[in-house]
């Protein structure tokens, strides 16, 4: 596949039409990453849901945890979420996060991704109650991952991948979730483990 960058896109602004994405590199966090991931892997609640696509039921491959402020539940899929409360460890890194990104956050969907077999298929998060335009910031600890958007409408464009490392922060604004999909794909020879937190407002 003949994509846009490599494994290392430079900071700042990725030269994306139509969107408005920001690679931000590593935030400072509260702890070393391999720490962050060791705790979280440990002492998370993680679910393995089924969710709804194309009227049909499957189980996601991946496993997955949202928290949040209260009442903050978040619907995608056929699948709601009620929101557990922040954890001292979760706060500390909304915060780092917020300060990188320059945005307020009040929920974070956790993904585990175990080995090179679990996934995330393409999508776009735009559900109404994350509001037109939404501010998403993607925190990625453990193996990289490559993070690959797809344009929805102009079927010119390649894809876009880009190698979400450890520790690595970008932030996905503006008109992107209109414009992209986006999603995690499997890999063929076997990976470590990776958790990527996604921080959003709800609405």
């Amino acid at each position: 596949m003949n994509d846009l960058f490599g494994p290392a896109p430079a900071l700042g602004l990725l030269p994306m039409p139509d969107a408005e994405v920001l690679h931000l590199g590593r935030p400072d966090l509260p702890a070393p990453t391999n720490a962050l991931l060791a705790t979280l892997i440990a002492h998370t609640p993680w679910r393995a849901d089924r969710i709804t696509l194309w009227g049909k039921s499957f189980l996601q491959p991946r496993l997955s945890a949202w928290y949040g402020d209260p009442s903050k539940r978040y619907t995608y899929s056929g699948l709601t979420l009620q929101p557990l409360p922040w954890t001292p460890l979760l706060l500390d890194i909304k915060r780092a996060v917020e300060a990188a990104a320059e945005h307020a956050f009040d929920s974070v969907l956790l993904n585990y991704y175990r080995n090179e077999q679990d996934s995330m298929g393409f999508h776009s998060d735009d559900e109404a109650e994350l509001g037109p335009d939404p501010v998403i910031a993607s925190l990625s600890l453990g193996a990289s991952r490559d993070f690959v958007f797809k344009h929805r409408q102009r079927k010119d464009l390649k894809p876009v991948r880009i190698a979400l490392d450890d520790g690595t922060l970008i932030v996905m604004k503006g008109p992107t979730q209109g414009h992209w999909l986006h999603g995690i794909e499997k890999k063929k020879s076997p990976i470590g483990p990776r958790i990527n937190l996604t921080f959003r407002t709800i609405r």
